[in-house]
């Protein structure tokens, strides 16, 4: 991700921030305008060209959503392409962002994290359906309708909101990677962390406690945790936030020690 990237992020992130009337409409709204804008080289190149007058973008915008979005809608696109982007793929994946981020702001009940996290296990528990889901030859419209399909009824509708929109414009992103990413910022969004946490056996609802009050206290920010249960790990736990890792399992001593004596 380049820096221009980056400021243009935090600068869509703190308009959704300050906008009102954001809703789920207003999600599903920005989810649409990012497949247009992601299938038409043209629109997305216009969009994101940093030499052109930041008028003319909005403009753009206007012409070509003004009538088929809300006001809020339209005024978040204004704010992403007032912004300098690396490249028009990153425009579609801030558009994305923001997108999910309205998602996580128009429910503040819902545990999303926990409701994507545990569709992304069932993808991986379930090699067809995440085949399905990943296929380039699959319609992705079709995409969408199967996975509403599965979390009608089981999750709330800002996660089906989310999970159906992002398999319906992977752009050589896997599932699980999209789902993944999306629970990363609706607990950014919500101002607290997510952390994978690798066990050989269940975790309880107090260890649970326990271990989320610790990461909190370490990363200085709520953490939320997801358990995975993983034979691998032998015993002890591997707990990932983001690119950080604390492997306290006993696989992990046990291949240090070999390392140690062969070395």
């Amino acid at each position: 991700m380049g820096s221009a990237t980056t400021q243009a992020l935090a600068a869509t992130t703190r308009a959704l921030d300050t906008a009102p009337d954001v809703d789920l409409g207003v999600a599903g709204e920005l989810f649409a305008v990012a497949r247009a804008v992601g299938d038409s080289s043209q629109l997305s190149g216009a969009l994101a060209d940093s030499a052109a007058d930041p008028a003319a973008r909005r403009k753009v915008v206007q012409d070509v959503f003004g009538r088929a979005v809300s006001p809020a809608t339209l005024g978040l696109l204004g704010a992403a392409v007032d912004q300098r982007w690396s490249s028009s793929a990153d425009l579609v994946e801030g558009i994305e962002e923001l997108a999910i981020r309205a998602a996580a702001r128009a429910d503040g009940v819902a545990d999303i994290e926990d409701e994507l996290f545990r569709f992304s296990r069932t993808v991986a528990a379930n090699p067809e359906l995440e085949l399905a889901l990943g296929s380039r030859r699959g319609d992705d419209a079709a995409k969408g309708t199967l996975v509403s399909s599965l979390l009608n009824g089981r999750a709330s509708a800002s996660t089906v909101l989310i999970a159906s929109s992002l398999v319906q414009q992977p752009r050589e992103r896997r599932v699980r990677r999209l789902l993944s990413w999306a629970m990363r910022l609706v607990a950014d969004q919500r101002g607290r962390t997510v952390a994978t946490v690798f066990t050989a056996v269940p975790l309880s609802e107090a260890q649970r406690s326990r271990l989320a009050a610790t990461l909190s206290t370490r990363y200085g920010t709520p953490v939320s945790v997801n358990a995975v249960v993983d034979p691998h790990v032998v015993g002890g736990l591997r707990v990932q936030i983001a690119d950080d890792v604390i492997d306290a399992s006993v696989a992990s001593r046990l291949a240090d020690l070999r390392q140690r004596l062969a070395g």
